[in-house]
């Protein structure tokens, strides 16, 4: 069996960064924080906790946490059905979720918004590119993820969502001074592209799938969703764009399509843990409600 207490001081201190303020958010002195993490790992054989600024889980630690946190969520369910329990809704642990930033900034508000008023539940977003989100749930960092990956992880279920549409555009200047004979392998290698973070790799994969071509560009790293609309805006490079952020501004005119047919669609799954808790079927109902909503669903258009 393992020791709750003692394993409630890792992710204390995996959760706070340091010892000293998981003593504090356990209302404990650090010194006695130091033995239950020190007392577990020798009864465990292994370090669960790598020493150092911040402290970082390793991988049993992590392992560990997540566990943790999936056993406090269902307690707490438990508990709050009990007709003597004076459990709270607000002492529930948060819901782990990991989501793409662009999904955060269009859709999926309104799923998380619809769920809380819903249930009253608290939500922890963990934000990542939407090729990774699945590793998140792989780890056992986050009970639930929105991907691209369609591939099934263990002790989940995976459900399609739809597509998330991207225009690739650029302003109006900027379109002129580097697309004004058309978008070639040239005129893309010459002119400076936007990316959320090395591993974004929509702007290649567009030019790939719609123009056969591959470029190697000047590349700014602009990790915000919103800012890298702004980027666009200002004319400092040209990107991938989510479409429902792009389309009041290409209907203003200050933002055009670098081609007529300038789309690419990036196919969202939903994925959740398969742990009895009532409360991950009502968020998959609310994310896929939303998703239909939003997204491009087969046979379909974006609106």
């Amino acid at each position: 069996m393992l020791d709750y207490p003692a394993l409630s001081a890792v992710a204390a201190v995996i959760r706070e960064g340091s010892f000293e303020r998981a003593a504090q958010a356990l209302a404990i002195t650090p010194s006695a924080v130091s033995q239950r993490v020190r007392g577990l790992e020798e009864r465990l054989g292994a370090i669960l906790v790598v020493r150092g600024q911040p402290c970082r889980p390793t991988d049993l630690g992590r392992t560990l946490c997540a566990h943790l946190e999936r056993v406090r969520l269902m307690e707490m369910e438990v508990a709050l059905g009990l007709p003597t329990t004076e459990a709270s809704e607000t002492n529930r642990p948060p819901l782990r979720i990991a989501v793409n930033s662009d999904s955060l900034a269009t859709w999926f508000p309104a799923a998380v918004a619809a769920f809380g008023r819903a249930t009253g539940a608290l939500l922890n977003l963990t934000l990542d590119d939407e090729a990774h989100t699945a590793d998140r749930l792989r780890s056992g960092d986050v009970l639930a993820a929105v991907t691209a990956d369609a591939r099934s992880v263990q002790g989940c279920r995976t459900t399609r969502l739809g597509a998330l549409r991207y225009i690739a555009c650029a302003s109006p200047d900027f379109a002129a001074r580097f697309f004004a004979d058309g978008v070639t392998p040239t005129s893309l290698s010459a002119a400076p592209c936007l990316r959320f973070d090395r591993r974004d790799g929509l702007q290649a994969r567009w030019a790939r799938e719609t123009l056969g071509v591959e470029f190697d560009a000047p590349v700014h790293t602009v990790a915000s969703t919103h800012a890298f609309v702004d980027f666009a805006l200002a004319g400092l490079a040209w990107g991938m764009q989510p479409a429902a952020l792009a389309a009041p501004h290409l209907a203003t005119g200050h933002l055009v399509a670098l081609t007529p047919d300038g789309t690419l669609d990036v196919m969202l799954y939903w994925t959740v843990a398969r742990l009895p808790v009532a409360s991950l079927p009502r968020l998959t109902d609310a994310v896929r409600a939303a998703a239909k909503a939003a997204l491009v669903q087969a046979g379909t258009t974006a609106s």
